[in-house]
């Protein structure tokens, strides 16, 4: 979402590095061009001219002026200002002092609100905890048996009832869970196409009944400017605690994201990234900032790495490399979790130096996919001895996978750079460290 605006910004601080020495008139010319930039973006206009009077205040002083690297001063300001124009700090839901905590999803329709609602039972299954979804929306055809489909496939139980009003579905849920230990309650209310006093009027009407201890507004993030237009509505009317963006993995101009804390005061708690319902993350302000300004994102990465690999079994793999044991069956282990972290845009966009779009650079997406069909359809034995791959054998695997003979050829040979790597990695940490290279505990 965010490609067109790290391109630009990365450019104009290209340019200030390249001086040893800035004056005021250069300072104030790169700065013309960052609110160029971020009104390009769609980045509210009020919103862009505070921002860019803040980081004016800064830099024209002592900090940069005088600074032995003030093109690198310029950058470390507008991280701290982009970082506090995103909130400052990464908030998560509140919880109540009597469970259930009660989690109000509001939003127009189309937004995605009962995919969100399914997205975050997911991550808060993923936590530990026993969420229950409720279909509250009682207006759109099928919304309950869409949430009991959503919530079928991640294993978490929803509550509906299709005779009884929206805030008396709210009411018997939240009976419902505490009689069961359920918590939070996920409450997926109506929407409409657009704001109106009856949709107002039922909200806060769920809202008098309930209490919830979150209401949050469910925003697309492709809807640009009229994003901030619907999210003061709402929280005028019901009062909002946070704002759920979905959609920033599209190629939208991204200003909703750097506007809607300032122009509503709420925080951003999660942004929804891809159409899985795993693809939902807390929202943190500081690495939002750091990936805008092509800084990556590691934090992150590592998360997603930790969340997609079992330690267990990369304790056990890390044994079997101390044995030289390592097998196409380990190979294609790794490749499944790598590919459950995202795809290689995702990542390497996480990596310092790799802005959002790769910079124009092509990455096949489809790679791991065909590593992947080769593996499988090799044999059991085929993967733990690959010795016995030969001419006709391979030929077999490639017309299993729909690939090529030099696709598998290509594949195997990656797999025995692996394990030289692997080898000489083992090696050099027993000179070093003995044979704690890879930890076990």
């Amino acid at each position: 979402m965010f490609q067109r605006l790290t391109d630009r910004l990365q450019a104009i601080f290209k340019r200030l590095r390249g001086h040893g020495k800035l004056t005021e008139d250069e300072i104030n010319t790169a700065l013309r061009e960052i609110r160029l930039a971020l009104l390009e973006a769609d980045v509210h206009y009020g919103v862009a001219k505070d921002f860019l009077n803040r980081v004016r205040e800064r830099a024209i002083g002592r900090e940069v002026l005088q600074s032995l690297t003030p093109g690198q001063q310029v950058v470390k300001i507008v991280f701290e200002e982009l970082t506090l124009l995103l909130g400052g700090k990464g908030t998560g839901l509140a919880s109540a002092p009597h469970p259930p905590s009660v989690v109000l999803l509001v939003g127009l329709q189309g937004s995605g609100k009962t995919t969100t609602a399914g997205k975050l039972a997911t991550l808060l299954t993923g936590q530990g905890r026993t969420p229950l979804l409720v279909a509250a929306d009682t207006r759109r055809p099928a919304a309950a048996s869409q949430l009991q489909v959503v919530g079928g496939g991640i294993g978490v139980e929803v509550f509906a009832d299709p005779r009884a009003s929206s805030p008396d579905i709210c009411q018997e849920a939240v009976r419902y869970a505490r009689g069961r230990g359920l918590d939070p309650v996920l409450v997926d209310t109506q929407g409409r196409l657009h704001i109106d006093d009856d949709l107002m009027a039922e909200l806060r009407a769920v809202t008098e009944v309930v209490r919830p201890g979150e209401t949050l507004l469910v925003l697309d993030a492709m809807t640009g400017q009229d994003a901030l237009g619907v999210a003061t509505a709402f929280h005028r009317a019901v009062g909002l605690s946070g704002v759920i963006l979905t959609k920033l993995d599209g190629d939208a101009r991204g200003g909703a994201a750097l506007s809607v804390r300032a122009v509503t005061g709420c925080p951003i708690k999660f942004i929804g990234i891809g159409e899985k319902l795993d693809a939902l993350e807390p929202f943190h302000p500081e690495r939002m900032a750091s990936r805008i300004l092509g800084m990556g994102d590691v934090l992150s990465l590592v998360e997603r790495a930790e969340a997609a690999v079992d330690r267990v079994r990369a304790e056990e793999l890390a044994r079997k490399i101390q044995r030289d044991a390592y097998t196409l069956e380990d190979f294609r282990e790794q490749l499944v979790q790598m590919r459950g972290m995202g795809s290689i845009e995702e990542i390497l966009g996480m990596l310092p130096g790799f802005p959002a779009g790769m910079g124009g650079l092509q990455v096949d997406g489809g790679a791991f996919t065909r590593m992947e069909a080769i593996l499988n359809s090799m044999t059991r034995e085929e993967q733990r001895n690959p010795a016995i791959l030969n001419g006709s054998r391979r030929q077999r695997i490639a017309k299993g996978s729909g690939t090529s003979v030099a696709e598998v050829n290509q594949l195997l040979r990656q797999f025995q750079q692996t394990q030289r790597l692997m080898r000489q990695v083992l090696q050099a940490g027993k000179k070093r460290k003995g044979p704690g290279i890879f930890p076990l505990g």
